[in-house]
């Protein structure tokens, strides 16, 4: 039996020395600290806050929960509980909300894991690059957070149970695609031409592969030969992929990320969007 990396804390989850027991256990209370310590870097203006540049260039490269929580440490003295400004909190992306939650969730006894996939809630007719967490619920089935999702939105769901078919693990769009239900040039950021296509969602197809086997990338993250920026698919890749979402359980998912085709190296690139592409070493597993 494979370990279930929703049990425990990986190294980018791991909250350090942050003491869990004056955090609430409910899921829904967790969601709710988490949207009050971290507002998105492209969101500021519904909160009416313009972002600091330093922030909205450096904050979501922190790769690590420690980080993330060192930050907030040094913008205010206040208990994590407390819901904070906008200029207190962290200025990060849909990952953040959902690793920041993943990592509460674990620390407080539920079983949780990051999913990469594609929102269907943001622009209409789009399959949008995003991130959110599935946690146990008590019932023992799995439920998906959008630990994003605030008041601002309007959105027909509770986000502490997102549809299915509202957020899409990124193998299920991927089947999708390749069955031609979902056009893939409508798959990634709506916003940005160059980012979407089938690449892309085989892009998100391998970053889940990796969260679901404890190594949860930043969202740009890639290697060689599959997931640089606008890599080109041969018969190998779409087989590899296919077999990824076809994938249901933690050992089916540990057996494939142990496909040297389908594992994440050591040393990765990182295409960030302000700071420029750079290599990164990744922590050892």
């Amino acid at each position: 039996m494979n370990e279930d990396f929703s049990l425990r804390q990986t190294p980018y989850s791991d909250p350090g020395e942050l003491d869990p027991r004056g955090l609430p256990r409910a899921p829904r209370r967790l969601a709710a600290m988490v949207r009050g310590l971290v507002v998105h870097r492209g969101e500021g203006d519904l909160l009416g806050y313009e972002v600091p540049e330093e922030r909205l260039h450096h904050d979501a490269e922190s790769r690590y929960v420690t980080e993330i929580l060192r930050l907030l440490r040094e913008r205010g003295d206040t208990p994590l509980t407390e819901r904070r400004g906008p200029g207190g909190r962290f200025v990060g992306t849909c990952r953040d909300f959902s690793l920041l939650l993943c990592s509460l969730l674990r620390a407080t006894g539920t079983p949780a894991r990051l999913r990469c996939g594609f929102a269907t809630y943001f622009a209409d007719g789009w399959y949008e690059d995003h991130w959110v967490t599935e946690y146990r619920a008590r019932d023992g089935g799995w439920r998906l957070a959008d630990a994003q999702v605030h008041s601002g939105y309007d959105v027909p769901f509770d986000p502490m149970d997102v549809p299915r078919d509202a957020f899409l693990v990124a193998g299920d769009v991927w089947r999708d695609c390749r069955q031609g239900r979902v056009d893939p040039r409508m798959c990634g950021f709506s916003g940005v031409a160059g980012l979407r296509g089938l690449w892309f969602v085989h892009g998100n197809v391998l970053r889940d592969l990796a969260a679901l086997n404890g190594v949860e990338l930043l969202p740009w993250d890639g290697w060689e030969p599959w997931l640089r920026k606008g890599a080109s698919l041969g018969e190998d890749a779409l087989a590899a992929a296919d077999a990824v979402a076809a994938a249901r359980s933690p050992d089916d998912w540990a057996r494939l990320f142990a496909d040297p085709r389908l594992t994440v190296p050591a040393e990765i690139t990182s295409y960030t969007s302000y700071l420029g592409d750079r290599r990164v070493t990744l922590p050892v597993r």
